[in-house]
């Protein structure tokens, strides 16, 4: 059912539940997995012209330890990928190329009246990409995991 998988990755603390989720998931079914880190172009171009090339490279590092930490959370082989572009915009269009089955990423958790937002990168690419799309909720400190343990990870 699912041959491959792209988990699309940031690096923040939010997206370390969606990593091992896409991980496991990829095991049960002894899928390929592709992680992706999307240099956002947005961030890049707002940034003063003097400094668009170093801010271009932090980002292209912190994208490279972002995907990395993917490559350290298995024993699978992963296919890594750094694009510039508009992250859902890429997300979708990394999704076709490779012929993904599934797209999995995190989202920040949201309480009180925002509990129905997801992030505005996740949200677009849930509305957009051609692929299902499978969201993790990073669980906040008091939260409790599938085992009945808080869980932040």
């Amino acid at each position: 059912m699912f041959d491959t998988i792209v988990i699309a990755t940031d690096g923040s603390e939010s997206v370390r539940r969606a990593v091992g989720v896409a991980l496991d998931l990829a095991d049960r079914f002894d899928a390929s997995v592709h992680a992706l880190y999307v240099v956002d172009a947005g961030e890049v171009d707002s940034s003063p012209d003097r400094l668009r090339e170093e801010m271009r490279e932090a980002l292209t590092e912190r994208g490279e330890r972002a995907l990395s930490e993917v490559e350290t959370e298995t024993d699978r082989p992963v296919t890594t990928a750094v694009r510039e572009g508009r992250p859902a915009t890429v997300v979708g269009d990394y999704a076709r190329e490779v012929d993904a089955d599934a797209v999995a990423m995190g989202t920040r958790g949201r309480h009180g009246e925002n509990r129905f937002l997801i992030g505005s990168v996740a949200e677009r690419v849930v509305r957009t990409c051609p692929v299902p799309v499978l969201t993790v909720r990073q669980l906040a400190k008091d939260e409790e995991g599938p085992t009945g343990t808080p869980e932040s990870v």
